[in-house]
């Protein structure tokens, strides 16, 4: 498994954490009890850490998101891209070994295979406000 399937897995969980209503530890638990035990150590660390920061900082994380959705509500984006989003700004937020772009990129690659007609356009627009707040210096590169 690599980084790309590594960060598809760890959507997925966070996709269903959302849409069954369960904990990070429950998720993780039916995940590995399902079939998920075949990882590399590095795969099941960031899937992991992932799942489990997303849930632990999901109000900061939805905050980015309704803050940069303009009119939309958490509750009436697609679950979908709700769990791609809130991946990328976890990565952005907390992991030092991806960068925000890296992040972006993967969300909309991520959003072009699950999520609707013009969901890569969307969480384009709201990850790309959200590098703007929290790396000001990256604003240059990324209009």
């Amino acid at each position: 498994m690599s980084r790309k399937s590594a960060r598809e897995t760890a959507m997925k969980l966070v996709y269903q954490m959302d849409l069954n209503e369960t904990g990070a530890e429950e998720t993780l638990k039916n995940f590995y009890d399902h079939g998920g035990e075949d990882l590399w150590d590095d795969e099941r660390e960031y899937i992991e850490n992932c799942v489990k920061g997303v849930y632990e900082n999901l109000n900061k994380i939805d905050n980015y998101i309704e803050k940069y959705s303009k009119n939309w509500k958490i509750n009436r984006i697609a679950k979908v891209d709700l769990a791609i989003m809130r991946l990328a700004i976890y990565e952005m937020l907390y992991r030092d070994d991806v960068p925000d772009v890296v992040a972006v990129d993967e969300a909309v690659e991520l959003s072009k295979e699950y999520g609707g007609e013009n969901s890569y356009s969307f969480i384009n627009g709201v990850l790309g406000n959200v590098i703007k707040e929290i790396n000001p210096d990256a604003q240059d590169t990324w209009n």
